[in-house]
């Protein structure tokens, strides 16, 4: 098991950007594949990104391909989302899970057993 704590939300202007960290407890970082969801006011949890142990496979959700950027730091236990040219409907709360011996591939919220509490992201139009 793995505690998991987000940080770097924050209010931003329609095209501005933010950094999210999840900070990762425990020795065993490097064998969780690691992701990022988002939940809107009324809306489902839903995927972002995702980043496999060693960080060499990176995926992403179709609405934020080309804007925002999965990386990790094993050394530092910590995974990052660098969020660019943000929208409006990028408005959410941002989660970042792991899952153990995980490829990085995964996208389902079941997919993750750890999660953290979250950090709210605000884009003003």
């Amino acid at each position: 098991q793995v505690h998991l704590v987000e940080s770097g939300g924050g209010l931003v202007q329609t095209g501005g950007s933010l950094r999210l960290s999840c900070a990762a407890s425990g020795r065993t970082f490097s064998q969780y594949a690691m992701g990022w969801f988002r939940q809107a006011p009324g809306k489902e949890r839903e995927f972002v990104s995702a980043i496999s142990r060693g960080g060499g496979s990176r995926n992403y959700a179709d609405p934020v391909k080309g804007r925002f950027t999965i990386s990790r730091d094993n050394d530092k236990n910590a995974a990052y989302l660098q969020m660019n040219s943000l929208k409006p409907e990028d408005t959410a709360v941002y989660y970042c899970a792991a899952q153990r011996l995980g490829t990085g591939w995964a996208r389902e919220i079941y997919d993750y057993h750890d999660w953290g509490q979250g950090t709210q992201v605000t884009v003003s139009s």
